[in-house]
């Protein structure tokens, strides 16, 4: 799938997510160059593997260029041995929430405390629910970015 990404990312308050999940999967991420808002990103979810180049943000974070491609785990485990040091290791659970899929993800090793949740739009203006564990928006801030995460995790944020 290609094109236009559209997301808003919030905080997470707490775990109730967890119960309203209709899904989760465990992924791990690295990235093979990261910079200038630009990313080609090696991603095993579960047992598939994806390749995924995402151009800069707008000004205001909500909306970017993403490529992202199915390929082999094979050669999903390949690629993830010429990433950047820092791995993004997290469970994705999927919560519906009126009309949208909510994407939360709780993060380990070095991103251990921190909990996202993001939700993709057609618009940017588009109006959506938000689910009751849902806090802070933080869409554009780039320290929640998974490329910088993988480099300035959590665990080190003063």
């Amino acid at each position: 799938m290609s094109g236009l990404e559209i997301e808003r990312k919030f905080l997470v308050l707490n775990d109730d997510y967890k119960r309203q999940a209709y899904s989760s999967s465990r992924i791990c991420q690295g990235y093979i160059c990261s910079g200038h808002g630009r990313t080609v990103r090696v991603r095993i979810r579960d047992d598939r593997g994806y390749l995924t180049i995402k151009g800069p943000s707008n000004s205001d974070g909500i909306s970017r260029y993403e490529f992202e491609k199915e390929i082999s785990l094979d050669e999903a485990q390949h690629l993830m041995e010429l990433c950047e040091p820092g791995r993004i290791d997290k469970t994705r659970y999927l919560v519906k929430s009126g009309n949208h899929t909510f994407e939360v993800d709780e993060f380990y090793g070095e991103n251990e405390g921190l909990v996202m949740a993001e939700v993709e739009l057609q618009s940017e203006d588009e109006p959506f629910e938000k689910p009751d564990f849902i806090g802070k928006e933080v869409t554009g801030d780039r320290r929640y970015y998974n490329g910088h995460l993988s480099k300035n995790p959590y665990s080190s944020w003063k």
